[in-house]
This record gives structure tokens, sequence and C-alpha cells, in this order.
């Protein structure tokens, strides 16, 4: 039976001798897993730990304000706005697996950076089993695993064997902030692999817009505690709608809801009918660019949880 307290002492200890009174850098993004990785860390290693956030532009609505209130007080709390280098990098990039090693590699540079101004020689990172055992399996590469050849900086990765369900127990148990805790998964890329084709400053935005509105009504419905994730995907693909009496010509939206122990596998459940009519109704009333929206059904597997 896992054991969270045993499993804080002995990374905690494997951390004091592999780091000592050396400096580190995290990407703190605010989701449990870097937030877990980030607090482990600093009962290792104190203030020698420095927590970055980085706004690369494809952030949901309000979350640069809401990381830095959660952990300004209680970390060595850095907040980076890197938003015109990762998109300028981005730009016309259609395909998902190229977005996800661009991303990957700007967020290395942005951290050399950092690491190089601060002195510090380690980077820690927020990786559990599932991101790794998905990039050996070619199944999708994650952002925080394909880390570019020639990385000055040495990797510590304190949670790497852990699933999602004991990270959330390790954060339990390290007194980290329920909504925290509980908070769904999401990607490092951020709206990046929620935006099918190329990024655009009007594309992010509306998907940024309809991912608000989609977490706004999980959670009026209650459900934000039992759907593993829950959010909005902007595909490439536009249909034909009417607004008024005119016809119009917007983008097609899919809503994507999923439970999941450890996002190894994932179900569609039942939903609740009138929660996703109100979501399609808010979506297509108050993102003017949508004429559709519709419901993803797939489970994990055959399909993977993110679309991209």
């Amino acid at each position: 039976m896992f054991d969270p307290s045993n499993f804080i002492d002995e990374a905690i200890e494997n951390m004091k001798n592999k780091i000592g009174n050396k400096k580190a850098i995290i990407a703190l993004s605010g989701g449990v897993d870097s937030s877990v990785a980030s607090v482990l860390t600093h009962k290792a290693i104190g203030d020698n730990l420095i927590a970055v956030f980085v706004d690369h532009g494809l952030l949901r609505e309000g979350e640069s304000t809401y990381v830095e209130e959660t952990f300004e007080k209680r970390l060595n709390f850095m907040c980076v706005d890197a938003k015109d280098e990762f998109l300028g990098e981005l730009e016309g990039v259609e395909d998902p697996e190229e977005k996800r090693k661009i991303i990957g590699k700007v967020f290395i540079r942005v951290f050399e950076r950092i690491a190089k101004k601060e002195g510090a020689e380690f980077l820690v990172q927020g990786t559990i089993a599932p991101d790794w055992i998905e990039s050996q399996g070619n199944i999708k590469s994650h952002h925080n695993i394909a880390l570019p050849e020639g990385l000055v900086l040495k990797i510590v990765e304190p949670i790497r064997e852990l699933y999602k369900d004991e990270v959330r127990i390790v954060g339990r148990e390290l007194g980290i902030p329920d909504d925290i805790v509980k908070r769904q998964p999401y990607p490092g890329p951020g709206l990046a692999v929620r935006i099918v084709g190329a990024l655009t400053p009007e594309k992010i935005e509306i998907c940024r817009k309809a991912n608000a509105i989609v977490e706004e009504e999980v959670k009026k419905e209650g459900l934000n505690e039992t759907l593993w994730q829950y959010f909005a995907v902007l595909t490439d693909t536009k249909v034909t709608g009417v607004k008024g009496d005119i016809r119009d010509f917007g983008y097609l939206v899919v809503l994507r809801m999923v439970e999941s122990m450890d996002a190894m596998t994932a179900e569609v459940p039942e939903l609740p009918w009138s929660m996703i009519k109100i979501i399609s109704q808010r979506i297509t009333a108050q993102i003017p660019e949508v004429t559709h929206v519709a419901l993803s059904v797939s489970d994990k597997p055959p399909s993977t949880i993110e679309f991209a």
C-alpha cells in the first residue's frame, strides 16, 4: 500500500543528497504535478529552489493571477512573461507533435536563461509515470520529456514514479490546498494542444473563452469532483450556422469530458444533457466565431484524452 509519508521522507532525502546546497529551478504551472514537486523540493532545499511560472500565452482564463496568488508567499516564486517568444516560434505550425517539441524547446531556453542569471545548476520537473510511459510508447511526446540534446541543467524528477492518484495523496500530505490537489490536469503546452491546426491570436482567445464556459458549467453541476478532465477543443473545421436570420460560417468546438484514475485509460461517462445544452448555447451565443458544438464520446483507448 502506498505510504505518502514514507515517500515524502525518501524524496526529500534523495534531493538533499543530489542537489545539496546548490540552486535549482522548477517549472511551476499551478497544476497538481508541478505544485507537488515544487513544495516537495522546497522542503528539501528551501529557497535554493526558484519556482518559475512561465506565461507562454496559452493559459486558461485567469491562470496567471491564480498561480501567483497561490504560491508567491509559499515559495521563492518568479513569474516570467514569455508570450511573444513562444507564439513566435509556434506561428504557422499545425502538427501537434511539432507544437509539443517546440514548446519543450522554448521552455528549456527560458529556464536556461533564468538558471544562468540565478546561478542554478538543476532543473526540477513534475514528470509523473504516465508522461514517460506515453512518450516511450510513441503515443505522444510530453514537453517535459522531449528535452533537447546538450541540455546544461541537471534534471531532477522527484515524483517520476507516481501516478496521478498518488500525486494527489502526496499533495494532501504536504498540506497543499485542496483546490490545487483536486484540480483537473492541464497540459504543459496549454491551449496549443486544444486547438487543431495552426495557432492564431483569434483561435487562442476562442478556445480560452470556450474552456472557461465548460469549467463554469461543470462546477455548477458539481461534476468537477468526479470528472478527471473537462474542456473544449477548437477544431480547424468550419460549418454553416444561423445567427439571427443571417447565414453564418464559423468554427466547430468539441466538448471533451472523461473519468479516469490515472490517465492511462479514461471513459466518457453519462453526462447531464441539460448541462451539455447550456454549454452549447453559451458557447455559440457568447463566442460569435463559433456556430456548432459537438460532444466527444470516445474512450481512451482508442482515443487519447487530449485531442492533439
